[in-house]
């Protein structure tokens, strides 16, 4: 049974609330893990798991966790990356679904990214999270439902 695992961490409320409704509209197991307590709705399908702070904790557990065919929600590209190598499919919490096509090149952007911020660069984080992010979102999780839905007997 493919299922949906959280970076519940860094997720923002909204995608949360979208992710809630679609596993119990289509009875889809959904995980969060955290580092911190998270708030889930009264459902049979939604659970979490709080993991200890530390640097990746919560990310190594979902790699642990997540099995072949898995969908992964995260901003995180080297876990997005880690998942996908392990045969899991990861979508950002802003619509952009990860693929093996795509991955490195993200990565190559964050660490470039990376640099110039430890250079003393200000580059700003990602402008607010707007309805043509939240509507690529749900396009993205559908069309995993939709996949699930074939490829879950």
């Amino acid at each position: 049974m493919l299922k949906i695992w959280v970076d519940a961490d860094a997720c923002p409320v909204v995608i949360k609330e979208i992710i809630f409704r679609a596993a119990n509209r289509t009875k889809t197991e959904v995980t969060l893990i955290a580092n911190q307590y998270i708030r889930t709705p009264p459902s049979k399908f939604i659970n979490s798991i709080q993991v200890p702070k530390g640097f990746d904790v919560a990310d190594n557990e979902i790699v642990l966790r997540c099995n072949e065919g898995d969908l992964v929600i995260t901003s995180d590209i080297p876990l997005a990356d880690e998942v996908i190598t392990k045969g899991g499919q990861a979508l950002s919490p802003r619509g952009e679904l990860f693929t093996r096509e795509n991955i490195k090149s993200r990565l190559n952007i964050r660490d470039f990214m990376d640099t110039l911020r430890s250079s003393g660069v200000q580059t700003g984080g990602p402008p607010a999270l707007g309805p043509s992010e939240k509507q690529a979102f749900g396009n993205e999780l559908d069309k995993w439902l939709v996949y699930k839905q074939r490829h879950s007997g």
